[in-house]
């Protein structure tokens, strides 16, 4: 049994080596290289592990950590969908549960309902953890771009209040980072690198 749950654990790890090549929209800090799912998951988790102080509700960084490690792991089979992206729906479709059942499907079966759990709970939302972990997710790319010029910003067109509504996320899991955040998104606007309309 325990031969069989290595050989599937083995076949898992393998498997999500995929997600490297999964190129995001976002730049690296300033930089012109398109980011990567896997780079991006670290980056969170690591993110998750610094800013955890800062969450507002006390929350188990553990497992903030492993939902920012498996959320975009389905993307291996879905694709990444830009959040600014109008044509398609950015939050759990059903192509993505079809692929969070097949992936994690590969791993021993009560590891596979682990994840598959975390990764639900991540897409919905509702927990301080789940808060906490999205928090981090709208907070980096937001990093990127102001360090890149507006990034995809600039380079998508994307408007300040479409900016400004899928950030303000990161105020349900941190006031505080929250508050760094609108002030990055205003001093954007203020160097030119987010477009305002004028009133």
């Amino acid at each position: 049994m325990q031969i069989d749950d290595l050989l599937r654990q083995v076949a898992f790890i393998k498997e999500i080596d995929k997600l490297k090549y999964i190129q995001r929209k976002t730049r690296l800090f300033n930089s012109d290289r398109h980011e990567n799912d896997a780079e991006h998951s670290w980056h969170l988790a690591m993110m998750a592990i610094v800013l955890a102080s800062h969450s507002d509700k006390p929350i188990d960084v553990l497992k903030v950590v492993k939902m920012v490690l498996i959320h975009d792991i389905v993307e291996i089979d879905a694709g990444d969908t830009f959040i600014y992206d109008s044509t398609k729906n950015h939050t759990n479709t059903e192509e993505e549960l079809l692929a969070a059942k097949r992936i994690f499907g590969l791993l021993p079966a009560a590891q596979a309902e682990e994840f598959v759990a975390i990764w639900e709970e991540f897409e919905e939302g509702v927990t301080d953890d789940a808060k906490f972990a999205k928090a981090m997710d709208r907070f980096e790319p937001l990093l990127q771009n102001t360090s890149n010029n507006g990034g995809t910003w600039a380079e998508f067109n994307v408007p300040y209040q479409q900016v400004y509504n899928k950030k303000k996320a990161i105020k349900e899991g941190s006031s505080a980072i929250w508050d760094y955040a609108e002030k990055l998104i205003n001093e954007s606007v203020d160097k030119g690198i987010l477009i305002k309309p004028e009133d």
